[in-house]
């Protein structure tokens, strides 16, 4: 991956950069990947999203299929060319049709026949659009997962959210062949 922002090699790394860098390498992750290229430049920062991430991304009640659509949803959203890079294969080996990814990624409601993708899908367009829930579909949402589960996906949503302005702000891109996802601004 590359970014705007400066390499740090582990001789460059202060103690504490090195010890979330460590901590990265061997969890679930095993890379220095996507976000994690700039939050490594504040540790404190790093070490907080690094166990939110690994949470929302391996350990939420949610199916990865629908993980990975709330994912896709805010990658569009935010038009996160590694967030998308990253995890459309993700979402397609988990599941999700082509035709829900390809609308997600130009920016077309998608016609979902499943009844659970298609409320993630609802719920993250509201929740971006308005920036609320409205009762309706709170209650929708709650019968169909639970609240524990509803909040996790929230949670999901706002991490990947996180990690978007993140991929955006320092222009983190996946190093390949292939073109972006998104057309890029100006």
């Amino acid at each position: 991956m590359k970014s705007r922002l400066t390499d740090l090699e582990r001789g460059q790394m202060s103690a504490e950069q090195q010890r979330v860098l460590d901590a990265i390498l061997s969890g679930p992750r095993g890379n220095l990947d996507g976000p994690f290229l700039a939050w490594i430049h504040s540790p404190g920062l790093a070490d907080h999203a690094q166990e939110l991430g690994a949470f929302c991304r391996y350990h939420t009640q949610m199916p990865l299929r629908l993980s990975e659509l709330a994912i896709l949803v805010t990658a569009a959203w935010w038009q996160s060319q590694a967030e998308w890079q990253i995890h459309e294969p993700i979402a397609r080996q988990a599941g999700l049709s082509d035709e829900v990814i390809e609308a997600l990624r130009q920016g077309q409601a998608p016609e979902i026949s499943k009844e659970d993708e298609r409320l993630v899908y609802r719920i993250g367009r509201t929740l971006y659009e308005t920036r609320r829930v409205d009762e309706a579909l709170y209650c929708e949402a709650r019968e169909q997962f639970g609240e524990s589960a509803l909040v996790e996906l929230v949670g999901i949503f706002g991490y990947y959210a996180l990690v978007a302005m993140t991929l955006n702000v320092f222009e983190v891109r996946r190093e390949t062949s292939q073109p972006l996802p998104f057309a890029e601004p100006g």
